[in-house]
């Protein structure tokens, strides 16, 4: 999911969730921090939840929304993720282990029973609603990709009891069907099945595929969609009715402000050991700071910049900000994701530019990601050139190489042997065609070549990157215009597929994606053609034949992640690591290195 300003971003998305623009949001909510009663965590600054059903299209899938707020609610069938792990975690999952018959074509899933807080229990139905749903409007997921799992590979599903049976179309992968399908099901409860405040359906009954069921739960999907983004009703009945998640949301501001309370009738085998959590918004990370040494949070973050002391190493910790070292431990992680500036090959006005490989491997050239690490982000960052996370397990991927390390001289041959001369500091088309030494595709004679670049703002680091990047890229004669936006306006209205009139060529939210709730690194929801969370609106024959062989048999990813890194689907960046703030009065059985950038703090005490 898009990571937030670690933002996986969302975030994901600096992670490191410093990120901001100018000030404190004035919480409305009671109670301070480091009380035994209330733990009070710092949401992102400018990044805050939006969207409270579990179901999320493509531009409310952040780290915000789901990590760091749907999950302390909602359990999904199958929870992936525990402080330094990013594995399955079987006994926080509403569904034993799936079993896999048939040759693979057949999935076997027995419901452990859970409840939901109107008492209903979590079973086969509740998965079923999920999936009819996802049948019915299958572009409303966030990880959707044509052709392929859930629901297009689904030949029939049902469930019965505690029981649901899904038959496929093909053979799969199980470790890809796990990670990246099943795992993005939360069963959602039918007091949820309405298409009104008093209209009830039968989306959760419906038989599965069937037209009748389609048409129920597209009304369903409309309804809920529309109403999960109206902040006034996050605390109302029709979503509480559907927690089986260690919290029930009471207190929610359009700020952003949020209180939650321990739910007595979780299932699930960690009770939470403090009533009351707090997230709190703000909209700069200076201010968070400022209240971080005022002691009022007791789970924040900080940007680097601040930082005296660079860490010894990626995911270790130097000196801690002096303000803070009395009262709070800096801890430091890199998470499961990869990070990236996204490209918009579609429709804005650079796109005749971005489509030309030789124009991306030159910007990637530019990109100084070790000078970037130590100082935008105090070493608090790892270089990356691929789509699969540095901590990806060797037994899924083995060695690939950097194409493009940064190399002014290189990125400024790779456009003189391409047909363009830099005069006076700008790059203009001299040779136009599409033969070798020529400028490309629907570029003209004398064309100009210009990028719109739009950033998510507030984040020193991230200003620190972005202004080193551009300015090598104007060194180089590309013109490049600037704009900053917040973290939602920049994930949801920057990219191409979610806004058909963007003028921005170049995205950057800050955190690329956190693999989250596609926990396999296997790339289709972001770099198959048309798939749902694929932002820059990619093509590649060769990437969509790379991305299907992993899906199919458990065959490693190299290949895979080597044409991510040779042919650019964006433009990679270094992984910035969270530089969180923990009270030293608040305890934690799992620690709080968590690769997932999940909340969750019914394993916190003080």
């Amino acid at each position: 999911m898009f990571q937030k300003g670690r933002i996986r971003a969302v975030l994901t998305l600096g992670v490191a969730l410093t990120a901001a623009t100018v000030g404190l949001i004035t919480p409305t909510l009671t109670s301070g921090a480091s009380t035994p009663q209330v733990i009070t965590i710092a949401e992102g600054a400018n990044a805050t939840p939006n969207y409270i059903l579990p179901f999320y299209p493509p531009a409310n899938c952040t780290v915000t929304n789901t990590s760091q707020f749907q999950l302390m609610m909602y359990r999904p069938l199958y929870f992936f993720g525990l402080g330094a792990s990013a594995a399955l975690q079987p006994k926080l999952s509403t569904g034993n282990l799936p079993v896999y018959s048939n040759g693979n074509k057949t999935v076997t899933i027995n419901m452990k029973g859970w409840k939901f807080a109107d008492g209903q229990t979590v079973d086969a139905q509740s998965v079923m609603f999920f999936l009819n749903m996802y049948d019915a409007v299958p572009s409303g997921f966030c990880t959707y990709t044509k052709g392929l799992g859930i629901p297009d590979q689904v030949a029939s599903a049902t469930g019965t009891g505690n029981t649901v049976v899904i038959h496929l179309k093909s053979p799969v992968s199980p470790l890809w069907f796990t990670d990246n399908e099943l795992a993005v099901i939360t069963p959602m409860a039918n007091t949820w099945d309405v298409t009104s405040a008093t209209k009830k359906s039968d989306c959760a009954t419906g038989t599965y595929g069937a037209a009748s069921t389609i048409a129920a739960c597209k009304a369903v999907q409309a309804y809920l969609n529309k109403e999960a983004s109206v902040i006034g009703s996050f605390t109302g009945k029709l979503w509480q009715s559907g927690v089986d998640g260690p919290y029930t949301l009471i207190k929610m501001d359009n700020l952003g402000n949020a209180e939650f309370k321990a739910n007595p009738t979780y299932s699930g085998p960690q009770k939470a050991q403090v009533p009351y959590v707090k997230l709190v918004a703000f909209t700069s990370t200076t201010s968070e700071q400022n209240q971080l040494e005022a002691g009022n949070i007791d789970l924040g973050y900080v940007d680097p910049s601040v930082l005296t002391s660079p860490a010894p190493a990626p995911g270790k910790v130097g000196a801690n900000w002096g303000p803070l070292a009395s009262k709070f431990n800096l801890v430091s992680t890199i998470p499961f994701s990869n990070n990236y500036m996204n490209l918009n090959f579609a429709d804005g006005p650079g796109a005749v530019f971005i489509d030309q490989l030789y124009v991306r491997q030159a910007l990637e050239s530019s990109i100084d990601q070790a000078a970037i690490d130590k100082s935008a982000f105090k070493n608090y960052a790892e270089p990356s050139f691929a789509a699969v996370p540095p901590a990806t397990p060797s037994s899924e991927i083995g060695k690939i190489t950097q194409p493009y390390p940064y190399n002014l001289t290189a990125a400024e041959k790779d456009f003189t042997s391409n047909g363009w001369t830099n005069s006076s500091g700008q790059l203009t088309c001299t040779s136009p065609g599409t033969a070798a030494g020529e400028c490309g595709t629907g570029i003209t004679q004398g064309e100009k070549l210009s990028l719109a670049v739009e950033y998510y703002s507030g984040v020193p680091s991230l200003t620190t990157e972005m202004n080193a990047v551009i300015a090598d890229w104007t060194s180089l004669g590309i013109n490049v215009t600037q704009k900053t936006g917040t973290f939602n306006d920049t994930v949801g209205s920057c990219p191409a597929a979610y806004n058909s009139s963007t003028t921005e060529d170049i995205c950057n939210w800050g955190g690329g994606w956190l693999y989250a709730p596609d926990y396999y690194p296997s790339g289709e929801p972001l770099y198959l053609t048309g798939a749902g969370s694929n932002s820059g609106l990619y093509s590649s024959p060769t990437m969509d034949s790379l991305i299907k062989a992993t899906l199919s048999t458990n065959v490693k990813l190299t290949t895979f992640a080597q044409y991510t890194a040779d042919n650019l689907p964006v433009l990679w960046d270094p992984i910035n690591a969270s530089t969180s703030e923990v009270a030293k009065s608040l305890k934690s059985s799992i620690g709080f290195q968590d690769v997932l950038e999940t909340f969750t703090p019914e394993y916190f005490h003080f």
